[in-house]
């Protein structure tokens, strides 16, 4: 698993020297060797490398990575430009298009809310090729509820949208802090979204909750690649 150099590494130092830590990179690495691990290993903080801490403006939580090729690049809902949009995102766009009037664009590759400080964070961040949930309680829990307790604990704006019940659990790690906001709904896989996430209008409360409190608003526009 490649380092975590930037502003994430000072508060996340105390995780790694952590007896639960060396046991999951023991078992991540073992999973590597024996077979094909989603997503590739130089990938998997890839949701620290593109939002520094000290951007964070938005916490998305996903579960575990998508488990066929060429999908997951670290990133939750987000994959790779040349990739078939997946339904759950699909959904999310719809849901943009009706909140904000956003265009659905012809890709899933969600970098550019990472830049923008849009933390998309899976609960559990690799998973064995087709087999979904394959490295739920293996430790990656425990180091991503210390990483949203550290995110808890910044004073910048920040919205955390909590879709379905998974990520609402994650609840009782937040603290009550005016300078934070808690977005919840039902999770955007066809299975649910028509259960409350369609017409959540959580993009443009979350807009409007940043320039409330003095942030930039995101641009949530994912253009269309040529």
């Amino acid at each position: 698993m490649p380092a975590i150099s930037n502003d994430w590494l000072a508060p996340l130092s105390q995780e790694f020297c952590k007896p639960y830590y060396k046991k999951l990179y023991e078992t991540v690495l073992a999973e590597y060797q024996r077979g094909p691990v989603f997503p590739p290993a130089d990938d998997i903080f890839n949701a620290f490398h593109l939002t520094p801490l000290s951007d964070v403006k938005v916490v998305i939580l996903g579960q575990d990575p998508y488990h066929n090729y060429n999908q997951a690049h670290g990133l939750c809902f987000s994959v790779r430009p040349e990739v078939e949009i997946p339904p759950s995102l699909v959904n999310i766009y719809k849901e943009l298009q009706d909140d904000l009037g956003c265009y659905i664009p012809n890709n899933g590759y969600l970098v550019k809310w990472a830049e923008q400080g849009v933390l998309l964070l899976n609960t559990v961040l690799t998973v064995r090729a087709h087999q979904a949930n394959s490295h739920q309680n293996i430790g990656w829990e425990e180091f991503t509820d210390a990483v949203i307790r550290i995110v808890d604990k910044q004073e910048q704006p920040i919205v955390f949208l909590l879709w379905g019940r998974p990520a609402q659990m994650k609840k009782k790690l937040l603290t009550p802090n005016p300078n934070h906001l808690i977005l919840e709904a039902p999770h955007p896989s066809p299975l649910s979204a028509y259960r409350g996430f369609f017409g959540c209008k959580h993009f443009s409360q979350t807009n409007a909750f940043l320039e409330a409190h003095g942030a930039a608003p995101i641009d949530w526009q994912i253009e269309n690649i040529v």
